[in-house]
């Protein structure tokens, strides 16, 4: 955890900036630039498949900010499901700069088709605004809510918030999701960025988003805790 808040205090700015999916500052030449919300939406939207799905909302973390397509947590996934003959479909619904109000608004559309299981990874951007824990809670809770009302899978993600708002908020908002995935008995995933945050070699120039090597490491940790959910369905 000391070397994830560490990477946080130094790149807060940076990641607001970078991540903001209003302005999205122009990649350069050799970062991909992260999907829009326009082109999540479309991808949700197409009739690709007629399997089952796998939604992951989430932030940049999720679209794969720095990384090609492949190269991203949900196509990690993807790959994995299909090495293992689990016939489903994932959807990366990723977009850079989302705060879990972000999340919640456009949850609907991101719900289209034949959803199974929803991945949420949303709050990182709560974090590093510092934004009201309780309301991060609050959106949270009514997308987990929602999801769970049409009988789809879910699987929370945590996070942690960078140290400069003090003591207090960090520890407070540490304990948000884990409270609400024990409240809405679903299943969860305590650190999305659990072995990667903090350490050079796995991430990116900005020291937050996990590189190649670093995406594998989420996804094989989030495997863990996502399989169970898989394992549920039919193959």
């Amino acid at each position: 955890m000391l070397h994830w808040v560490r990477a946080l205090i130094i790149c807060a700015a940076l990641a607001v900036v970078a991540c903001s999916s209003n302005e999205p500052t122009p990649a350069r030449e050799s970062t991909p630039a992260p999907p829009s919300e326009v082109q999540v939406r479309a991808a949700a939207a197409a009739p690709a498949s007629t399997r089952p799905r796998i939604v992951f909302l989430g932030d940049s973390l999720t679209a794969g900010y720095g990384l090609e397509v492949e190269q991203s947590v949900p196509s990690l996934v993807q790959k994995h499901l299909d090495a293992e003959g689990y016939k489903y479909e994932v959807v990366n619904a990723g977009v850079s700069g989302d705060t879990s109000a972000g999340g919640l608004r456009r949850l609907e559309w991101s719900l289209d088709g034949n959803v199974r299981i929803l991945v949420v990874e949303l709050g990182a951007n709560d974090g590093l605004r510092g934004l009201p824990v309780a309301e991060m809670k609050q959106n949270l809770k009514t997308i987990v809510q929602t999801a769970k009302k049409r009988g789809i899978g879910v699987l929370l993600t945590g996070m942690e918030a960078p140290p400069n708002y003090g003591a207090a908020y960090t520890s407070e908002f540490r304990r948000v999701f884990g409270d609400l995935a024990s409240e809405e008995r679903v299943a969860f995933m305590p650190f999305y960025l659990y072995e990667v945050a903090g350490i050079p070699t796995l991430n990116i120039a900005d020291g937050i988003h996990p590189n190649p090597a670093g995406a594998r490491i989420v996804e094989a940790n989030l495997w863990r805790s996502l399989k169970p959910l898989v394992e549920k369905q039919p193959r």
